[in-house]
């Protein structure tokens, strides 16, 4: 990892976790439009999510406390799937107070309820079309980075 990459990891403000490259895509051209994907990190599974929030992994030199200010979950991830992410970011006292918002194509009752009763912040089913994603999208960064006030970490 180069310097650049160390440097940035410091001011994640959104994670990303999309394993559609199309959807990942137009997600980061809504944020950008937005001038809100300056700090965006993409990772492509639910192993590479969980190395990047608990610094493991390739992610070992970056520190926990620079927490990104809001993560958007896909549910349907290779490797460790969306619903296990979000058990373990919620049920860790580092991580429990970070905004996760489900971005998925499920709109399965059962995984909206079981969303919430992990703690999830905001349940979203993509939009397939376009513009009303790309809205979404925008609408979500606008909110989770400019007008909610997370909590101070108590350390």
């Amino acid at each position: 990892m180069g310097l650049i990459m160390n440097d940035m990891l410091k001011e994640v403000e959104i994670l990303l976790v999309e394993d559609n490259p199309t959807d990942a895509e137009l997600a980061i051209r809504a944020l950008k439009k937005g001038n809100l994907a300056n700090k965006l990190v993409w990772v492509k599974d639910g192993a590479e999510a969980l190395d990047f929030i608990f610094a493991t992994g390739v992610y070992s030199d970056r520190k926990m406390e620079n927490e990104p200010k809001v993560i958007l979950l896909d549910l349907r991830l290779p490797k460790v799937d969306g619903m296990e992410v979000l058990r373990r970011i919620k049920s860790d006292e580092r991580t429990r107070t970070i905004p996760v918002v489900v971005l998925t194509s499920s709109k399965e009752d059962r995984d909206v309820a079981e969303s919430y009763k992990l703690g999830v912040n905001s349940y979203i089913s993509k939009p397939v079309e376009f513009d009303a994603f790309a809205k979404t999208v925008s609408e979500l960064g606008m909110y989770w980075l400019l007008v909610n006030h997370p909590p101070v970490p108590v350390r």
